[in-house]
């Protein structure tokens, strides 16, 4: 009898624990719709025309940025295996991000242009992760939001790092410090 649960049970582990195979990959092809938003692409910097949003005039802000990352995921079950594919995108939103008239300056749109990259670092830091998981059959879905969470964790810590260390642009020096150091984890992913 003991010996017939214990089969049993490895069967049940065994069955439950099926590895999937995955692919995971960058794409700009989502349901946003493509006139709202901008897909990140080394070398490809905003521009003050990107930033189409109705501007909030009781904000302190000279401009807003609204940028984050999120993923496709496409599940194809055969039997006890499956196929994950997951495809993992970064984006600007052209609409909800705005300037106020008059602040539309090249300092002011390297700071914005740096909360992009951030959103970037963080969604390549989700990409790698995503390659590295174990995903079974039993444990995808909650470990491939887990490692979502913890990824848009790390990007709004940074954002507001960001903005609180540079007094959200302006302490030049300490400006200059951080697109130094966002430039150079962007060419670490880049090249």
């Amino acid at each position: 009898m003991n010996i017939a649960f214990i089969i049993l049970s490895f069967f049940f582990y065994s069955h439950s624990e099926n590895s999937m195979q995955t692919s995971v990959t960058w794409t700009t092809e989502t349901s946003l719709p493509a006139t709202e938003v901008q897909y990140y692409e080394p070398g490809n910097l905003l521009v003050w025309d990107d930033f189409r949003g109705a501007y909030n005039s009781e904000s302190r802000a000279a401009a807003i940025t609204v940028s984050g990352f999120g993923y496709q995921a496409n599940v194809k079950m055969n039997g006890s295996s499956g196929s994950l594919d997951i495809k993992v995108y970064c984006y600007f939103n052209k609409n909800k991000s705005w300037v106020k008239p008059g602040r539309n300056t090249p300092y002011i749109l390297k700071h914005e242009q740096q909360h992009f990259d951030i959103s970037f670092i963080a969604a390549t830091y989700f990409l790698q992760k995503l390659q590295k998981a174990k995903f079974t059959t039993s444990n995808y879905d909650t470990l491939l939001a887990q490692i979502y969470t913890e990824s848009t964790g790390i990007m709004n810590d940074m954002q507001n790092d960001y903005d609180g260390e540079t007094k959200n642009g302006q302490l030049h020096d300490v400006q200059a410090k951080w697109n130094d150091t966002v430039e150079e984890k962007i060419l670490g992913f880049t090249h």
